[in-house]
């Protein structure tokens, strides 16, 4: 699988093993960034846009981005249409995400989440397939919000 990958300062230490750790477990892995020096601020948004352009609009299967709680990541990942970004700290939480929501980026805390536990949830979340049925028809109505359509699209019939 293409894997593209990215983080802030608070995450690199934790995207470069995790980098390794994907590659050796067979997968194409293209790190976005940030390089170098933990203590050297970086803003995530423009991280978070490259991954989400990379998964929408490029060759990567799936991304995944680090940040120190990961929550502007999960944010600012989820501004862009077609992309479903989770924040995942256990593997339940990871199992849902795929599962339930198909999310094709993982977000994960690097202040929070050890490299042990976060190779753990990569596992799991690359190899949880999408339930689809009444999941799909949920992720149909997400469609339909990210199109425009707010609550107007769901209440004229996108909410059966």
């Amino acid at each position: 699988m293409h894997i593209v990958i990215a983080a802030d300062h608070n995450g690199v230490v934790l995207k470069g093993h995790l980098a390794v750790w994907l590659a050796a477990h067979g997968h194409t892995v293209d790190d976005r960034g940030a390089y170098g020096d933990a203590d050297q601020t970086v803003d995530y948004p423009p991280l978070c846009a490259d991954v989400c352009w990379q998964v929408t609009d490029g060759p990567a299967d799936r991304g995944i981005v680090l940040g120190g709680s990961g929550l502007g990541e999960t944010i600012a990942c989820n501004k862009f249409p077609g992309v479903r970004a989770g924040l995942c700290h256990d593997l339940w939480s990871t199992r849902i995400s795929r599962g339930n929501n198909d999310s094709n980026v993982l977000v994960l805390a690097a202040r929070v989440v050890a490299p042990a536990a976060a190779e753990e949830i990569v596992a799991a979340w690359l190899d949880t397939p999408f339930k689809g049925g009444v999941h799909r028809r949920r992720l149909d109505q997400i469609a339909a919000i990210e199109r425009g359509g707010g609550a107007r699209a769901l209440r004229d019939g996108g909410a059966r």
